[in-house]
């Protein structure tokens, strides 16, 4: 007979699931609709948002490694997307700017996952969200302590573990 920590237990793995798979289908519709995968856009989101940044600001805002981080600008210049521009007084840096076409896509791509779970959450009661947190922390701790620790993602990981996932499928 199954518990009631049980069910509640396999509720949460299958919720887990079903957010994954949401942020999996948004990141496919982006990248068919615009022809950029997941972080391509996160990037320019971020410069958008934030101007012209380096590549080790970006790579720690959007938790991927530099090297990375490298592989996507590379990508979204080809693409006539965002250019390297060497920072004045110190050469050694270059500065991710996005080009004009660059910018008009950032602002024609739709507002990520993200925007309709900060829009929900922002609906609740302080001690709800409070709740809430807690939760998804130790949730996270749970799996971090097991495979990431604090370190940034690697997509290219990502990337192979989503294609063994849709194999599964």
């Amino acid at each position: 007979m199954i518990t009631e920590n049980e069910l509640l237990i396999k509720e949460i793995v299958c919720a887990i699931r079903r957010l994954v798979r949401a942020v999996y289908l948004d990141t496919e519709k982006m990248s068919r609709r615009f022809g950029l995968t997941g972080p391509q856009s996160g990037v320019l989101r971020t410069l958008s948002e934030h101007g012209p940044l380096s590549s080790a600001d970006l790579s720690r805002k959007l938790y991927v490694t530099p090297a990375n981080i490298t592989g996507i600008i590379d990508r979204l210049e080809k693409k006539g997307l965002a250019i390297r521009i060497r920072k004045p007084g110190d050469r050694r840096i270059a500065l991710i700017t996005l080009t004009k076409r660059g910018t008009d896509l950032s602002k024609s791509i739709p507002d990520p996952i993200e925007k309709d779970i900060i829009s929900g959450l922002a609906d609740l009661e302080p001690h709800q969200v409070q709740k809430l947190s807690r939760a998804m922390c130790q949730i996270s701790s749970l799996i971090a302590a097991k495979q990431t620790g604090d370190a940034p993602l690697e997509l290219n990981n990502i990337h192979k573990q989503s294609e063994n996932e849709k194999s599964h499928l």
